[in-house]
């Protein structure tokens, strides 16, 4: 009987799965399925002790529906990629497994894992490996000249009318197989590293993530442009958790978006519009990093930006990790972070922009916190992500774009909301005084609980330009 093997990696589902499709088109082969946790090479990476235990939940969710459809799951553990490689090459001779069916992953580490099984299989073992994250592949999305756009509305113009041509059809569940008994259910040991509660705000599950998406796309997408900035409203789709470990695809997400917006690519003024170029920027990262894999070694895409002299000041970097540098919105922001691993994408620019422009502390440094601590941690996002607040990266804010915290708070949090979940110091203070509490408490001889501020805004913005002058004549040839 020919045996029909499928790695499961950062793509937790059996609906619209690509290489379990593709395992399951042919009736009489017997179909299996392996996970391997590498969790030495996951905290290397800063994989968040919350996104771990997602992973888990989810791993033992998908335990269950494989098994349902005759499909065994197997379960090693082991150290790092290289281990992992060396381990299911044992795996599939033991198994007397004809193919290998896994969907890619983009990241550098991963691809040189998979390349390197690819070759230690190649006179044993076909490999069938599917782009299944994205929309589109990497690659596919190109230039006149062929190469990778450096500039997001150019590619989003592009890749829209690729996908238009494309086939993006959601591929059903797998049917149950014909086997005779039961499924063994192999014991899905926990990781053997740190994990955290999820708490609530993201059920397990595929159904739930569905649900979430449906419910989405339904009642909330059409007030998206007006809602997604304001972080006391849940104005977001909040799936980035699901999106990040595979619980939903892309192509999920476009087809119900379609299905409940039809007018979606026509009515490009409209919030299902505006939720659609989220993912395409979801997009335009993962290429990236394919395009310049150099992203993946945390370096800067724009090359001088690496001559700006940063600031050493760990104590600045802790009360910016803990909430406590005296701006409420930044404030609120990495409280919320730090209490569920999610944090809004506004307040994700805010809190950026205040760590690198105001406090002049590499942007790596906030880079790697974020990926220790979130539950939606995603390499290519969230190095995209900072590159673009730092202005390091490729179509970023200009380095002479310096969010105001304070204004950004009153802009996007006018009546203190969200400040005031987050920062109960400050529950006292007036509405209209919230953005700006030592003022207010100064004015009327209080003392606030609460931190001043640990640099002054107007002074830091000189200091960072003239930082970000200075690395750019530097990398200048001269005469």
């Amino acid at each position: 009987m020919t045996t029909h093997l499928v790695w499961f990696r950062n793509d937790l589902r059996i609906t619209d799965n690509r290489a379990l499709h593709a395992a399951c088109e042919d009736p009489q082969a017997k179909v299996i399925a392996v996970f391997v946790a590498t969790p030495k090479q996951w905290e290397s990476h800063v994989m968040a002790p919350r996104q771990a235990a997602f992973i888990y939940q989810h791993l033992q969710a998908l335990q269950a529906s494989l098994s349902g459809r005759g499909i065994a799951l197997f379960y090693h553990q082991c150290d790092d990629f290289a281990a992992s490689q060396r381990w299911l090459k044992d795996f599939c001779q033991q198994q007397h497994v004809d193919t290998l069916f896994y969907n890619k992953q983009y990241e550098i580490n991963e691809r040189e894992r998979d390349a390197a099984l690819e070759n230690a299989l190649q006179e044993s073992v076909i490999t069938r490996s599917f782009d299944d994250s994205l929309l589109l592949p990497p690659g596919s999305v190109t230039t006149g000249e062929g190469t990778m756009y450096k500039v997001y509305t150019p590619f989003r113009r592009a890749f829209l009318e690729r996908l238009a041509e494309s086939d993006s059809r959601s591929l059903p569940a797998p049917k149950a197989r014909d086997i005779d008994g039961d499924v063994t259910m192999h014991p899905l040991t926990p990781f053997d590293m740190p994990q955290q509660e999820i708490g609530d705000d993201f059920p397990v599950g595929e159904d739930a993530a569905r649900e979430r998406l449906r419910t989405f796309c339904r009642e909330t997408v059409q007030d998206y442009l007006e809602q997604r900035d304001l972080p006391a409203v849940d104005g977001t789709s909040s799936l980035s958790p699901y999106l990040a470990t595979g619980v939903l695809s892309p192509r999920q997400c476009f087809n119900r978006l379609r299905t409940e917006c039809p007018e979606v690519l026509d009515r490009r003024d409209g919030g299902a519009f505006g939720w659609l170029n989220e993912l395409v920027w979801r997009e335009f990262y993962r290429h990236l990093l394919v395009a310049w894999p150099t992203l993946c070694k945390h370096q800067p895409f724009i090359a001088w930006t690496d001559n700006v002299r940063w600031r050493h000041a760990p104590q600045d970097l802790q009360a910016w990790k803990e909430g406590k540098t005296g701006y409420p919105i930044v404030d609120a922001a990495m409280r919320q972070l730090n209490a569920t691993g999610w944090m809004h994408n506004r307040l994700r620019m805010i809190v950026a922009s205040f760590l690198v422009k105001d406090l002049l502390i590499d942007w790596r440094e906030g880079e790697r916190y974020f990926m220790s601590q979130l539950l939606d941690g995603d390499l290519a996002a969230n190095n995209g992500g900072w590159q673009w607040g730092a202005s390091t990266g490729t179509d970023a804010a200009p380095y002479f774009r310096i969010f105001n915290p304070t204004t950004q708070g009153e802009r996007f949090d006018k009546a203190g909301r969200f400040i005031k979940a987050w920062v109960p110091e400050l529950t006292d203070v007036p509405e209209k005084h919230i953005h700006q509490p030592h003022q207010w408490a100064e004015k009327l001889h209080r003392v606030l609980d609460y931190p001043t501020p640990v640099i002054d805004h107007s002074h830091a913005r000189k200091d960072t330009l003239a930082a970000f002058e200075s690395a750019k004549r530097g990398s200048q040839p001269t005469g």
